[in-house]
């Protein structure tokens, strides 16, 4: 008897916690019975946050997100009106605004197929609009009116159940392919300025070194002119001194210059002077009677 009444108190206790479910803030739920949503009359029923009930062992449970989303998917190319290629990057923010007609539209609920299905319209949608702009009108005046457009279309996907709040467009490149050939252009460009630069600097750094040689050269010219100058009024003072000296006493003017000569003579005891004893060179070596 003990025994039955914990196998029913088992049981009750299963068929308890098989009957409650707990739906948490941010998130709504759809009950399937049999295959089919449960629905309210013509809708379906929507589950809220909280504890909710269902038929234990009949139905299950699919819990959806109610927050918003965000779609940040890989770059793509698109075709300007000019026939110019683009990569751009964009998002989107999204939301459910339907549960059941998602959650039959994906598979029963898979986000990653609706992520996917959403990429696609979305990206259709930004072609459409691409296509009719130039590169110009994109990157600049008319970048908001290419977004506008694209949520305006997209704000409400009939057929996915969801709500699309905005639309963005981070980032505008060149294909790499194009990039590379605009930075080829712009480094030989650049190349070209820098060589201009460069010769016009050495062409300033000749002149400047020309007109400083010239200097130079004056400055020298100027100062051999001038010690040239020197030294003639020099020899001229040398010469006027040693004239003045000899007129002053030209007897001791006389011995002063023999004496000088008998030192250069004389200054080395290996050298040989072949002279005649009579020459005016000894005339002051003589004595006074031999005078």
């Amino acid at each position: 008897m003990n025994q039955l009444k914990a196998v029913i108190l088992v049981l009750v206790l299963l068929l308890g916690f098989s009957s409650f479910f707990v739906i948490n803030e941010g998130e709504r739920a759809l009950v399937v019975r049999f295959g089919k949503v449960l629905k309210t009359g013509e809708e379906a029923k929507i589950y809220l946050p909280g504890l909710n009930f269902k038929v234990p062992f009949i139905d299950s449970i699919r819990v959806l997100s109610s927050r918003l989303q965000t779609l940040d998917g890989n770059a793509d190319r698109f075709v300007t009106s000019e026939k110019k290629d683009l990569i751009i990057d964009s998002y989107v923010k999204w939301r459910i605004v339907d549960f059941e007609k998602f959650y039959l539209a994906t598979n029963g609920g898979n986000f990653l197929q609706a992520q996917s299905l959403l990429q696609r319209k979305i990206t259709n949608g930004l072609r459409n609009e691409i296509g009719n702009r130039t590169i110009k009108d994109i990157v600049s005046g008319q970048r908001g009116e290419v977004m506008e457009t694209a949520l305006k279309r997209m704000a409400r996907s009939s057929e996915l159940g969801i709500l699309v709040e905005d639309v963005r467009i981070k980032q505008i490149n060149l294909p790499q392919e194009v990039s590379n050939s605009i930075f080829q252009r712009m480094s030989a460009e650049r190349h070209a300025v820098a060589k201009e630069h460069r010769s016009q600097g050495y062409e300033q750094a000749e002149i400047l070194k020309a007109e400083v040689d010239a200097k130079v050269t004056v400055m020298l010219a100027e100062a051999n002119r001038q010690a040239r100058q020197k030294r003639g009024e020099g020899d001229a003072d040398a010469a006027k001194i040693y004239a003045d000296t000899y007129n002053k006493d030209v007897e001791f003017y006389g011995f002063l210059r023999s004496l000088e000569a008998y030192s250069k003579s004389f200054s080395n005891k290996s050298d040989v002077l072949v002279i005649s004893p009579d020459s005016d060179f000894f005339n002051y070596m003589k004595g006074p009677a031999i005078r």
